[in-house]
């Protein structure tokens, strides 16, 4: 009899188990499983998004957000375009993948269109843009290791990526510091300081990294006499350029390429991020000198150039030019700005507006982190970078009527959120770059 009770009060138990994880909705379960078995490398929101139409996403319960930081800078053409969701359809149903042993339909003429409108001339895919970055920095090793060249100069206040060539050449130390030693023979410039630059520029240095706009670090542009001086150094001493474009490219800026602001070109460029419409895709972009240097072998990639993502990719540089979204870039840009300044004038807290296009910093004397989750709540997506900066990455698409409704719930963020001290550190920080930019301009 007791068996008999012990065996139903089981039963009974199993079933309140049973019937709990029928009640347990899927994006209860999705969050759960997320907590429970992904690496703790992010501070996620507990929210869940579940779709998205242009500029604006919808969470899980269906609450409404429009999408001022575009997945940072990835969603340029934002959410399901229908082009890009036609093209997705289309080559998924033919092959998703085929070795770099063969040729596809799309690899070259992707590489041909980025030679087009980068006024380079030869290209490697790779996955993303923290590979991209470290093919290059191989690249400037081969055409300089030969000559003894190996010391490469990167910036204070930089970021390129997480991958351990990459973190070799990010400046901001949180990063760095749980992995060292790094990649050995990295030096750092103060960014847009021409007599620094100067100064640890000589004939054993391969090559000069530079954020064209830095992204991470504050959005903060190259000053037109820095880039000048890297560029002439570089030929000087027979080192590479490198612009590292992998978010303030494709058309970000109001170009198709940022460096384009100047009338220089460098030896390399790196991209990544909208250049998918998504997907997972980066390329460096080189000089026909820098691919003499190249042989089979040297280089490689497994999944870098798929038939997917390349017909995507092409589909995305043909949509920028067919829509022309560089005029509209620089005209939502320009309201944009004009906005966070009139802001700037009526909120002292406010210390600069930064930045070119649809990538702008909006850089604050107290900490922006209760703004970002202030906005979140009032449906805008944004986000902060180094503490005190509110970064703004909008679709390329997003239209005037969008703008003027974040520019309205923005100024309520602003003034309806309380105001936390300024980390010393992060100020220190900032201080010291803005003075560089204030000098440049």
């Amino acid at each position: 009899m007791i068996g008999k009770k012990k065996e139903a009060k089981k039963m009974k138990g199993a079933k309140n188990k049973k019937g709990a994880a029928r009640r347990t909705s899927p994006v209860d379960a999705a969050v759960r499983d997320a907590v429970d078995f992904l690496l703790p490398t992010y501070k996620r929101s507990p929210l869940v998004f579940t779709h998205g139409r242009g500029a604006v996403v919808f969470d899980a319960q269906g609450k409404k957000y429009l999408d001022f930081l575009g997945g940072i800078a990835v969603n340029a053409l934002g959410h399901a375009h229908p082009r890009i969701v036609k093209v997705i359809r289309r080559e998924a149903a033919r092959a998703i993948h085929l070795s770099n042993l063969f040729h596809n339909l799309y690899q070259g003429p992707l590489a041909r269109k980025l030679a087009g409108w980068s006024g380079l001339d030869r290209v490697f895919f790779a996955n993303s843009g923290t590979e991209a970055i470290d093919g290059a920095l191989k690249l400037a090793r081969l055409v300089g290791g030969v000559r003894g060249k190996t010391r490469i100069l990167a910036m204070e206040n930089s970021f390129h990526g997480r991958t351990f060539g990459a973190l070799s050449v990010t400046h901001t130390e949180k990063y760095r510091a749980p992995f060292a030693p790094l990649v050995p023979g990295v030096e750092f410039v103060r960014f847009n300081d021409v007599a620094d630059l100067e100064a640890k520029f000589d004939a054993t240095v391969c090559c000069v990294l530079i954020e064209t706009v830095q992204g991470e670090g504050g959005i903060y542009p190259a000053s037109e006499q820095f880039w000048n001086r890297a560029r002439s150094l570089a030929t000087q001493h027979g080192a590479l350029l490198i612009a590292d474009e992998i978010q303030c490219g494709l058309g970000r800026t109001g170009r198709y390429f940022a460096y384009q602001n100047f009338s220089s070109l460098p030896d390399i460029a790196v991209v990544a991020k909208p250049l998918a419409a998504g997907l997972p895709l980066g390329a460096i972009l080189t000089s026909q000198k820098v691919a003499d240097a190249v042989s089979p072998g040297l280089h490689g990639t497994t999944f870098g150039g798929g038939p997917l993502a390349c017909a995507t990719a092409l589909e995305f540089l043909r949509t920028v030019e067919d829509s022309r979204l560089l005029e509209n870039i620089r005209a939502r840009g320009a309201q944009l700005r004009a906005g966070l300044e009139a802001l700037a004038r009526k909120l002292p807290f406010i210390r600069e507006v930064r930045g070119e296009g649809l990538m702008l910093g909006i850089e604050l004397t107290v900490e922006g982190g209760p703004f970002v989750a202030a906005a979140l709540e009032r449906g805008l997506l944004i986000n902060c970078t180094h503490d005190t900066t509110l970064r703004l990455l909008p679709p390329y698409t997003v239209s005037a009527a969008q703008v003027r409704e974040f520019l309205r719930t923005f100024e309520v963020v602003l003034t309806k959120t309380p105001r936390v001290g300024n980390p010393s550190e992060s100020a220190a920080i900032a201080d010291s770059a803005r003075a560089l930019h204030a000098a440049a301009r």
